[in-house]
């Protein structure tokens, strides 16, 4: 039937149709032209100016409305199409601002973003040597730079879609390196295993737990200090009660660098506690991982080099872009591969005429793989390890002076001193001071975050998270690292925190 409906359309088809290209190069290169003087004037001028807006808040159903989302059966000109492109610009949410304080992400790295673009429009797959001869080499070179940090002269490593991704490919290598069986055999031949956790740590251990077939049940929360870094002696006391349980303890999972806190476990004492007992080190260092280009800072991350597996997002404190997750391994047996591999002969063919170990897309879960390399490699290049240092320095110093200005300031209450970069406080208005020991001073204290993320929200003038951590109520949690930040930006930062939540 195919050959004959092949032919129906021939039939149909004019001579130019089949000789045209059905993309005309011109007006396309055109319009990309158009789109890239939205893009640098909305994002990149406006977008970084702290006299615009961070966001144009509305409501879903205006948004919606606004931006017309819906897809037809026909094509629009080019004029509708570029005000199409500056909408999106004007109502999405300025991530490279300066007053973006919201997540662990932000500000821009202009060498990063040119690589961003460049990988874009080379739309490369990373998973084989013919595909992608430039960075296969580059990827290596970069993982390698990344391990040298960590203290590894050896190893081996990937670039993953994400850090949960990284955490959860900790979690299969681990259990492929205790039990290879799982490969074929799947986890009813498996006994039941645990995994070790602070309670502070991303969420995304329990995910993996889930995903893989481990069970939530399964993951057992250590104690933490009044700081929220995991108890060595409580992890050691956990490991052998689960054991007198008759589950097999495989993987300890520690943080540098905790989401809300900015938390440092301590590492060499884990280790300790690892090698006692045999069990896989995995580090996440997604948000920490960056101290360690720093000599002032790596200290926070002493005793790394003792892990298996690290989790490290440049896209976070280095500024890289997203996305940007690397995971880094001691392994030198090449554990990825064996624990991934799938052997498809139509890629991986073991006849080719190079060397088929530079072939490394069956190292990956995927197939489909985005160059996230270049983008890092690229602003490495540009600024070296001595400008990602300093980088990391000013982002301490803003911290401290921001955590300094609010103790001269009413209001402002620190949960701790901070050891990281995230700095985590309650604004109490005027019209709670004093009043800490009444009965509904608590619930009327978790309702202040709320109202003024709102209002900041509904007015454009800046974003910053808060949450709810154990038995504390709704606390502000403001991240500074973006090399944009100036200390007006922190100034600010405390005005409009003070401007926004006075009345209530």
């Amino acid at each position: 039937c195919a050959p004959l409906s092949f032919l129906k359309i021939m039939e149909q088809a004019s001579l130019r149709d089949l000789n045209e290209p059905l993309i005309d190069h011109a007006e396309g290169q055109f319009f990309l032209n158009e789109a890239f003087k939205i893009i640098m004037e909305e994002v990149l001028s406006n977008g970084t100016d702290v006299k615009q807006k961070v966001c144009e808040w509305k409501e879903p159903e205006e948004l919606a409305l606004l931006l017309d989302l819906g897809v037809r059966e026909t094509g629009e000109p080019r004029d509708k199409l570029l005000q199409r492109v500056r909408d999106v610009a004007k109502y999405s949410v300025k991530t490279s601002h300066p007053h973006f304080f919201n997540q662990q992400y932000g500000g821009v790295d202009y060498h990063s973003l040119a690589g961003r673009f460049l990988t874009e429009a080379l739309n490369t797959n990373l998973f084989t040597y013919e595909a992608a001869p430039v960075f296969v080499l580059m990827e290596n070179e970069v993982l390698r730079g990344l391990r040298q940090l960590v203290g590894w002269t050896e190893g081996d490593g990937i670039f993953c879609p994400g850090g949960s991704t990284s955490n959860m490919y900790a979690m299969n290598l681990a259990r492929y390196q205790r039990f290879p069986e799982v490969k074929s055999q799947g986890v009813w031949a498996l006994p039941r295993l645990s995994i070790f956790t602070s309670p502070e740590s991303h969420y995304s251990v329990k995910k993996g737990a889930a995903f893989l077939g481990i069970g939530l049940d399964n993951v057992i929360f250590v104690k933490v200090d009044d700081r929220g870094r995991l108890i060595p002696e409580d992890l050691d006391e956990k490991i052998e009660l689960s054991k007198s349980q008759g589950a097999v303890p495989f993987l300890v999972s520690c943080m540098s660098g905790t989401t809300v806190q900015g938390v440092f476990d301590p590492l060499d004492h884990i280790a300790d506690i690892c090698d006692k007992h045999k069990l896989w080190m995995h580090v996440d260092a997604c948000w920490g991982g960056s101290v360690l280009f720093s000599k002032k800072h790596r200290h926070l991350m002493k005793g790394v080099d003792r892990a298996n597996s690290v989790a490290w997002n440049p896209h976070k404190m280095l500024v890289a872009g997203l996305q940007c997750s690397a995971l880094l391994l001691k392994d030198t047996t090449n554990l990825l591969k064996q624990c991934h591999s799938a052997n498809a002969t139509y890629l991986f063919q073991q006849d080719k005429f190079y060397d088929v170990n530079l072939d490394i897309g069956d190292k990956s879960v995927q197939c489909s793989r985005k160059v996230d390399c270049l983008k890092l490699w690229l602003m490495w290049k540009a600024v070296g390890s001595m400008g990602l240092e300093e980088r990391v320095d000013k982002a301490f110093i803003h911290a401290r002076y921001l955590v300094e200005q609010m103790k001269k300031r009413e209001g402002f209450q620190l949960l701790s001193m901070p050891e990281f970069v995230n700095v985590c406080f309650w604004f109490i208005p005027p019209s709670l001071r004093g009043k800490e020991g009444t009965e509904d001073y608590q619930e009327k204290l978790a309702k202040v975050a709320p109202v003024i993320k709102e209002r900041m929200m509904k007015q454009g003038t800046m974003m910053v998270g808060y949450q709810p951590l154990g038995n504390k109520v709704n606390f502000f949690r403001v991240t500074v690292f973006s090399p944009l930040l100036s200390q007006k930006d922190m100034d600010f930062f405390l005005d409009e925190i003070e401007r926004l939540g006075k009345d209530l």
